[in-house]
């Protein structure tokens, strides 16, 4: 949602209120974690899109609604241009070490520390890490963790989402 000014009357600024849909992101959507906090995050006034490897799991989202992009989690290109204009991301760190291929980083680190420039890059404002360990410094506004392990984890994640600032 947002305030904006638009035109002027002699002068005097025209206030005009628009609800705004303020996009967010998850990455690492197809995992367990990813998919529960889609499912709360799924409302008609948020533009959720989906960061998946899976491309099975993609046309899935997309036939439920969301917006989706298919990429590799360690190429920090693709996930940098998925974030482009969201206001918020939801990095699920999981999917920096689970199964899947990894085409671009050796380790998991590389690859957390790929996504902390990607978002940086793409001037994503909050950032909410899922993660039970110690991830990279991000210098966006808004940076917070969330355990993986906590029973309220989707409760929480779209609490901080919804939040005017964290």
């Amino acid at each position: 949602m947002g305030l904006y000014l638009t035109g002027s009357d002699g002068g005097n600024p025209l206030i005009c209120i628009k609800f705004l849909r303020v996009p967010i992101i998850v990455i690492g959507a197809d995992t367990s974690a990813g998919r529960e906090i889609l499912k709360g995050l799924q409302q008609p006034k948020r533009e959720v899109r989906a960061f998946v490897t899976d491309e099975n799991v993609g046309s899935t989202l997309k036939k439920t609604g969301f917006k989706v992009a298919i990429g590799d989690v360690s190429d920090e290109s693709h996930v940098e241009t998925a974030s482009f204009g969201c206001f918020s991301a939801i990095l699920i760190a999981e999917a920096a070490v689970d199964d899947r291929e990894r085409s671009f980083a050796a380790t998991a680190d590389e690859v957390l520390t790929g996504w902390a420039r990607a978002i940086v890059n793409s001037e994503v404002t909050r950032v909410i890490w899922i993660s039970g360990a110690e991830h990279p410094q991000t210098s966006t506004r808004e940076v917070v963790n969330v355990d993986p392990d906590d029973p309220n984890l989707v409760d929480e994640v779209v609490k901080l989402d919804d939040a005017q600032t964290i």
